[in-house]
């Protein structure tokens, strides 16, 4: 009997060799973020003054920083803070845009008016620079810039949900199951929600990448992580003084940050293309 290989059986828009690549380098890093402590051998604040700035070798795979810590080793511990402040961003944008995006377009009228003028409002400003402003006010952290950050995302979830619940509404089941008196809690949970759970996912998947490039870029001025903590958008930043004469301190970090929010977009892509039945079908 012939084998089935593993990619045969994945849905056609997840066999292109590069989204399995993608999802290759998501699973890696996810599985850094959560085993990290015991993937290496140093401690990721293990200072040793006698090597200090090394270039990568043998002991050192990608080199040491200006306190002789092992960057290997700060990029693995790095990879926790920086995957979870990713899903911190999208988690509090989801949760509250999803609801307030439903409801929006299931409700309509005067609520539905109110909720696009405060979101047109705040996605007018720039959104960097307001985060800039939130986190600084909240004070310099990760969890500050977490919250920040998933705050100004929200604006954007609430469109993506509440274009799927506008056109739901108006769907022959949910006006039959409106006129036999079903209320509107029962309306979103049961009808509104499932149907505007898969492009939402598909937004969450491309937003995961964007998250993980705010969040270092927050952590590279010195508003997100703080040191000593082991964070790629710090390291970066605490590398930038080093960068023409020792390129791998910040050449490593930035080349494993484009890699995984690249990964997530192209994951992203590749789930759009599996959820949405026109793209198949064009493809096929």
């Amino acid at each position: 009997m012939k084998p089935i290989s593993i990619a045969a059986t994945l849905p056609l828009a997840l066999r292109t060799p590069l989204t399995l690549a993608a999802a290759a380098v998501a699973a890696v890093v996810c599985f850094v973020a959560l085993f990290a402590p015991w993937l290496t051998p140093y401690a990721p604040n293990a200072m040793d003054l006698n090597s200090v700035l090394q270039p990568p070798s043998w002991k050192h795979w990608a080199g040491t920083d200006e306190l002789g810590r092992d960057l290997l080793t700060r990029i693995f511990h790095g990879a926790r803070p920086s995957v979870s402040a990713a899903l911190g961003i999208v988690g509090i944008g989801t949760a509250f845009g999803l609801l307030i995006g439903t409801l929006s377009g299931l409700l309509a009228g005067w609520f539905d008016t109110v909720v696009m003028r405060l979101t047109d409002v705040v996605m007018a400003l720039p959104g960097m620079v307001v985060a800039l402003a939130l986190t600084a006010a909240l004070g310099p952290s990760l969890f500050n810039a977490v919250v920040a950050l998933g705050v100004l995302a929200v604006p954007a979830y609430i469109r993506v949900a509440r274009g799927q619940a506008l056109a739901l509404r108006e769907r022959e089941y949910v006006l039959a199951a409106r006129s036999m008196g079903a209320s509107t809690w029962h309306l979103m949970r049961a009808h509104v929600l499932p149907n505007v759970l898969p492009p939402v996912l598909v937004f969450m998947t491309f937003h995961l990448g964007a998250s993980i490039l705010a969040s270092s870029a927050l952590s590279f001025i010195g508003l997100g992580a703080q040191p000593p903590d082991a964070e790629w958008g710090s390291m970066i930043g605490a590398g930038r003084e080093y960068v023409l004469g020792h390129w791998w301190y910040v050449t490593i970090p930035g080349v494993v940050i484009i890699l995984t929010a690249s990964s997530f977009n192209l994951l992203g892509d590749a789930l759009r293309d599996w959820l949405d039945p026109r793209l198949a079908r064009d493809k096929a």
